[in-house]
């Protein structure tokens, strides 16, 4: 296997997210997004960390959405960091375009909060972009991974893996 096949190898799969399927995306958090110039590189293509800024927006207004402030989390100690990340790069995405970044909350397993995401064009015909992001519950004042999630985070979590899971 060469150097190249193996680093390949080592990434984490984006492709079992089911694609275009719109049953699939019928539970899924929405957020839609217009491409304006500050998103895109000289060429007018969206620079790829602008996806990553969109995903973190998603996640946020999908907590939003029944009632959980992000704030509010940080407020109770609770900060929720990126410890994992895989992208897929579908199809480019230039500037002027209407697209809808789509979120659901995977599932909970101890700290780890795994999210999965599609950026599909309006009618969900297009892809753009899959990804998948684990965040890890911390513990503000010590700086340090919690041992278990909070009451109350893990309860709020509920409600969103029950929305977006059934």
């Amino acid at each position: 296997m060469s150097e190249e096949q193996s680093s390949q190898a080592q990434l984490p799969p984006t492709d079992d997210i089911e694609i275009l399927s719109l049953r699939q995306f019928e539970s899924w958090f929405e957020y839609p997004v217009r491409v304006h110039p500050h998103h895109t590189d000289y060429a007018g293509i969206v620079w790829h960390g602008t996806y990553l800024t969109w995903m973190e927006e998603a996640r946020v207004e999908c907590l939003r959405s029944i009632g959980i402030e992000f704030a509010d989390l940080v407020a109770l100690g609770c900060d929720l960091p990126v410890v994992e990340l895989s992208i897929r790069y579908h199809r480019a995405i230039q500037l002027g375009m209407a697209i809808v970044v789509k979120a659901r909350m995977v599932d909970v397993t101890g700290v780890r909060i795994n999210w999965d995401y599609a950026i599909v064009s309006p009618d969900e015909q297009q892809l753009f972009v899959t990804a998948k992001v684990t965040l890890v519950a911390l513990d503000r004042d010590r700086g340090k991974i919690m041992r278990q999630l909070p009451a109350n985070v893990k309860d709020a979590l509920a409600k969103v893996s029950a929305l977006h899971n059934n």
